[in-house]
């Protein structure tokens, strides 16, 4: 069960999987509210939440994923060497800081020897805070995710099956209400996490120079960040970029489409996924659940 903190509501999506077809949606809502101590605890009395194995994700300010080189320690030693290498990358200190890392699988052919994993840091007062939230409202949680994982998680569902020798790179671009976020996918792996200081508002603005604007700073973003994919990981072709769902057209997909060489495709979550017959959202919400939707797809045992 995903719970997810919004900007003046609150998302619950619960997903099901056995592995052998499309995971299903069981349920969502979306509850209005400023008030998040109290209607996270109705909430948690309403759906039995003590029920579930919960996950939360945090806000783009409450974390820092940073790309570093993979240290060559002993598994039991990897966060130690970690968390010395981002002493001076964060802005405050790093006893402060709660550390994990994802790795980030190099070339399987061995052409080159670079190995890069994603630190994630938090500092210990984020992470208590939201504990403490939860904790008040008996909602027990198993994990905290950040949205960059939660969109593999939907990233993958659009590559194919993993032992097809063909199988190529997936990218996904998604605007929220926040920020716009650029992921790429191989054989269900994140390798690529860039974050776009672009809202769906700003995507949407009225005034046509203005939305011009917009949509070539986003061209660029993409284009920029698709050379020097290319250039990090030349084992990986990617065959084409996704546009997560919008509440309405901005005309970015249409924009992009007319001025990139790469195919596009609109993420239609119901292609992927199965509904229960009352959960199905309409265009808002599935644009306001997408993260939500992903971090409820998350099937992953700690390994580092």
């Amino acid at each position: 069960m995903a719970v997810g903190l919004q900007q003046e509501a609150i998302a619950v999506v619960h997903a099901r999987s056995d592995g052998r077809d499309r995971p299903q949606i069981d349920q969502w809502t979306l509850r209005p509210t400023r008030d998040f101590p109290a209607e996270l605890a109705r909430l948690s009395k309403d759906l039995s939440l003590a029920r579930y194995q919960c996950t939360t994700l945090l806000d783009p300010g409450e974390y820092q994923m940073l790309v570093v080189d993979a240290p060559e320690v002993p598994k039991a030693e990897l966060k130690g060497a970690i968390r010395w290498r981002l002493k001076d990358m964060l802005d405050y200190h790093v006893d402060d800081a709660m550390i994990d890392v994802l790795d980030i699988p190099p070339d399987p052919g061995g052409a080159s020897r670079a190995h890069f994993m994603y630190a994630v840091a938090a500092p210990n007062e984020a992470i208590q805070r939201r504990v403490r939230l939860f904790e008040d409202a008996h909602i027990p949680l198993a994990v905290i995710d950040v949205p960059e994982l939660a969109q593999r998680n939907i990233a993958s569902l659009h590559e194919g099956p993993a032992q097809d020798p063909a199988m190529r790179g997936v990218a996904l671009l998604h605007f929220s209400e926040q920020f716009g976020l650029l992921t790429i996918n191989f054989r269900g792996e994140l390798y690529l996490a860039r974050r776009i200081e672009t809202t769906f508002a700003q995507l949407e603005e009225s005034d046509g120079s203005r939305r011009e604007d917009t949509f070539n700073r986003v061209l660029l973003e993409v284009q920029r960040t698709l050379d020097h994919f290319d250039r990090q990981f030349r084992f990986i072709a990617v065959s084409k970029l996704l546009v997560g769902p919008e509440p309405r057209d901005s005309g970015l997909f249409e924009y992009l489409g007319a001025n990139m060489d790469l195919p596009l495709e609109r993420v239609h979550l119901r292609d992927k996924l199965r509904f229960s017959s009352d959960a199905v959202p309409e265009a808002e919400n599935e644009w306001r659940l997408f993260h939500q939707i992903g971090a409820s797809l998350r099937n992953e045992k700690a390994v580092l």
